[in-house]
């Protein structure tokens, strides 16, 4: 394992990139907040990296826990290239998590990486106590398939403008939407220091596959789901339709729902101040 520095970060802007190797791939993480417990292990959204974290999010979560950010294989500053299945990336998260020492955690999943997180506790249910899934659908879920489609296309529409895609697939383009989306960009700039790798093309092409073909399966028996769910979305999501976090909310036993009133696929983000102290609260149970 290396890193590099020492020092004790204090928030995620300042927290240093490590890396562990499991299986011949060398995974980056960050981690901030108090050792011991159970720690919460991030899963990211297609095309992101270590940066694409939000670190209102990541700072009040590790005021009382242990946070880990990653990249998984082939994102990133990690090593190896991003397998074609989201199965293989649940089972690459499940290495990169038993790599650090840990046998049981907390997982947040957000668009992609909800589905990630999903995957994993099918193959490895012993792995997560708890999930927190964010914008994001079950396997065979209706509209899954179109994701790339849509992404793409606001792809367009961002580069047209000069502008970060993300305005555009994770937030509404009414006044609101648009103040939020350039308050969270700036947020992703305010580390300065030791930034991540850009995610290659291929990569992102990988992923986006690998969602369609998620989307177009047989849908998963969210039945064997057990851990404690809380389920989050804005409820105007245009990339992961928003009536599939509802859906995982009727099929996942005992699962809690929050929805956000004019937001999409990032509402998470635009309402953090509102997500915050609900996810606090679930994860101190």
């Amino acid at each position: 394992m290396s890193t590099s520095g020492t020092h004790v970060p204090t928030s995620y802007a300042a927290a240093p990139t490590r890396t562990v190797t499991a299986d011949g791939v060398s995974y980056a993480y960050r981690e901030l907040g108090p050792r011991g417990g159970v720690p919460v292990v991030f899963f990211h959204h297609l095309g992101a990296n270590l940066d694409n974290w939000d670190p209102r999010i990541i700072d009040a979560l590790a005021k009382e826990h242990h946070v880990i950010t990653f990249d998984n294989r082939g994102l990133g500053a990690s090593t190896g290239a991003v397998p074609g299945s989201i199965g293989a990336m649940a089972d690459d998260a499940a290495t990169f998590i038993r790599a650090l020492g840990f046998d049981k955690v907390d997982i947040f999943g957000f668009s992609l990486g909800g589905m990630v997180a999903q995957e994993l506790v099918g193959k490895h249910p012993g792995l997560a106590r708890k999930l927190i899934l964010a914008g994001t659908g079950p396997r065979g879920g209706k509209g899954l398939d179109k994701v790339a489609r849509v992404t793409y296309l606001d792809v367009l529409r961002a580069a047209l403008v000069r502008a970060d895609p993300k305005e555009f697939l994770f937030f509404n383009r009414n006044a609101a939407g648009k103040q939020a989306a350039q308050a969270f960009i700036e947020r992703l700039q305010e580390r300065t220091a030791g930034r991540d790798r850009p995610v290659r093309i291929r990569a992102f092409r990988t992923q986006l596959k690998a969602i369609r073909d998620w989307g177009r399966a047989e849908p998963a028996d969210l039945s064997a789901i057990r851990q404690p769910t809380l389920i989050a979305n804005g409820d105007h999501d245009r990339m992961v339709p928003s009536n599939l976090s509802m859906d995982l909310h009727r099929r996942i036993a005992g699962s809690e729902l929050v929805m956000y009133a004019d937001s999409g696929h990032g509402g998470i983000f635009q309402f953090h101040g509102q997500f915050i102290p609900v996810a606090v609260e679930f994860l101190n149970r």
